[in-house]
């Protein structure tokens, strides 16, 4: 069962979306520069940022029990505690574009930097630490820790997953099919990487000695976005951004689409609430909750 809640009016879209630390779900409003708060009652609370053209984008739960996002649109990192409370830091490198953002194995919290073609870490002082990629162009985009201690990231316009080992060195995976342009990426429960390939249409899969599988999409134009591990399984959903739809795929490839609601429009992030149902962020202005009970 599918049910909708509307956060903003359309166009000022829900984008990225987590579990906070006080058991209610956090997105960003993109376009509006707002974060909003839905509570597991049905309350909705929104909260303005200091810069309205800031694109708070990605977020996620960092390790001091506040939220973490990022700012495109001002090239900024932002910090929001459950009390409403926000600040920002800024990189030490103009106009990087931070779009991923995941809390670290080391306590911090570590994104990336499109624009630039850098890893970004923050410590929860602030102090933000780059680390420059051995190639330029690639546009580095979402970001997970892996099951090794690694942080693992799609480069978008390189083709390819990428992982940094702190205080290590980079490598670099290249995907089989030419065009792929992966975004979304989460640590799998089969001990794994998984992520998405806009371009392509595919579910990939990289292990930890990167060896990458590939799996089709039935819709190849379907543009698959992000994706979240399935707690309760080894499988991921993600959702479908031109399709309108969320799918899953279980770790042997296994696929099946769950289409939403008529009129609701590009799916952006999702993510797993306290109450076990799944999150879909809509750029129509709602958010989507899909009971997997009842699915």
């Amino acid at each position: 069962m599918i049910s909708l809640t509307q956060l903003t009016d359309p166009g000022q879209g829900p984008y990225g979306i987590t579990q906070g630390p006080d058991g209610a779900v956090w997105t960003t409003l993109v376009h509006s520069g707002e974060i909003a708060r839905l509570g597991m009652d049905g309350r909705v609370d929104r909260y303005g940022l200091d810069a309205p053209g800031s694109k708070p984008t990605v977020i996620t739960q960092g390790p001091d029990g506040a939220l973490w996002f990022s700012r495109y649109g001002d090239h900024r990192i932002g910090r929001i505690g459950t009390d409403g409370r926000a600040s920002s830091y800024t990189p030490p490198t103009p106009e990087s574009g931070p779009y991923g953002i995941t809390p670290g194995p080391d306590g911090a919290v570590w994104f990336t930097q499109m624009n630039a073609d850098r890893i970004g870490r923050v410590d929860m002082a602030g102090g933000i630490t780059e680390y420059p990629l051995p190639e330029r162009g690639t546009y580095p985009s979402a970001i997970a820790a892996g099951p090794d201690g690694a942080l693992w990231f799609t480069l978008n316009q390189a083709n390819a997953v990428g992982r940094l080992v702190p205080g290590g060195g980079t490598t670099v995976f290249p995907l089989p099919t030419e065009g792929a342009a992966p975004v979304g990426i989460t640590r799998g429960g089969d001990g794994a990487m998984w992520f998405v390939e806009i371009g392509a249409g595919q579910i990939g899969r990289v292990s930890m000695e990167g060896e990458v599988t590939e799996y089709a999409l039935p819709d190849r134009s379907a543009r698959p976005h992000a994706l979240v591990a399935d707690p309760a399984g080894a499988g991921c959903w993600f959702t479908q951004w031109a399709a309108g739809s969320v799918g899953y795929i279980d770790a042997d490839g296994g696929l099946r689409e769950h289409a939403l609601p008529s009129g609701t429009s590009e799916p952006h992030g999702l993510a797993f609430g306290a109450d076990g149902a799944l999150y879909v962020a809509l750029e129509s202005g709602h958010v989507a909750r899909l009971d997997l009970r009842a699915a």
